[in-house]
């Protein structure tokens, strides 16, 4: 095998945040697959430590399989920036721009992407009153994999009680209707559309529990439609400044046609787990997932 251009890989997985199974579930499979792929792998359980850590490791660069808080929103990105050491996916900027829903919306309209009306409430204003009209939904700002997602259906008298949230402040934002889509990207190039099919609200365990949604590769709409949520993803990915892989979620109303989408949010850190979506798309276009996690690993070396 020929010598790869970064041979000691740092991967971090775990951390602290309320993704911490999903990123230890992410990184194993990295993990394994950059072996596969003829890599020296020292897997870091993300903690207080990290900074002593990386240096005692002295890797090449670093597989950032973080999710979350600390992970995902610009933190780790920075401590890798003062150290020096290349990484995977986004930077700090466009890391902590994805992870605040609120403010990557703002970015999204600039950009003229559409995106669902949404503002910020506390918890206490929440539970007191409906705050806009039903359907809705109300969320963290500020976390992702569906974590602590309330979905006010049609009919609902009450609103939902959620003063025991940690957040001061939570985002509401109105019910997209229609077919669940993802799209990966990669260096700025969109990968396919996957329709994801689930019973019912597509929440925690339906993204990472065997059997819990149908992924569909590529998804079946006409092409004019599908080519639309390639175009959006792509844009998204240019406006947050994002790098490497991340993937946009989008929902689409087809009785709408091309004017029924809604661009709900960029992962920056896309799951790679064994039910994930971007090493599904990957494979469809023909790339392993050893191939998938190399190229990664290899296109951090233009971080310096």
């Amino acid at each position: 095998m020929t010598q790869k251009r970064h041979h000691r890989i740092a991967l971090l997985l775990g951390g602290r945040s309320a993704e911490r199974e999903v990123s230890l579930a992410s990184g194993a499979a990295c993990a394994e697959g950059l072996r596969a792929a003829g890599y020296e792998v020292e897997e870091i359980d993300a903690g207080r430590d990290l900074a002593a850590r990386l240096t005692a490791a002295r890797p090449d660069a670093v597989f950032n399989a973080l999710h979350g808080k600390w992970g995902e929103d610009g933190c780790v990105q920075g401590l890798l920036e003062l150290m020096e050491l290349p990484y995977t996916h986004s930077g700090v900027r466009a890391s902590a721009l994805s992870m605040d829903k609120h403010l990557s919306k703002a970015v999204f309209r600039a950009a003229g992407l559409p995106v669902a009306e949404s503002l910020l409430a506390s918890p206490a204003e929440i539970a007191a009153r409906h705050l806009m009209p039903l359907p809705y939904v109300v969320k963290p700002y500020d976390e992702g994999s569906s974590v602590g997602v309330h979905v006010l259906r049609e009919g609902a008298n009450a609103p939902p009680q959620v003063q025991g949230a940690l957040q001061e402040r939570l985002m509401v934002e109105a019910y997209a209707p229609g077919r669940e889509l993802t799209v990966a990207v990669r260096a700025g190039e969109p990968m396919t559309v996957t329709e994801i099919v689930a019973e019912g609200w597509y929440d925690y365990d339906a993204k990472y529990k065997l059997g819990g949604s149908r992924h569909v590769v590529p998804a079946e709409m006409p092409e004019e439609a599908f080519d639309a949520a390639m175009g959006i993803a792509a844009a998204a990915y240019q406006a947050l400044g994002c790098r490497g892989v991340a993937r946009a979620d989008i929902r689409w109303d087809d009785r709408k046609g091309v004017e029924g989408f809604a661009l709900l949010e960029m992962n920056t850190q896309p799951g790679m787990t064994p039910t994930s979506l971007a090493p599904e798309q990957a494979a469809y276009l023909g790339i392993s997932f050893p191939e998938f996690v190399a190229w990664m690993v290899e296109d951090a070396s233009c971080r310096r």
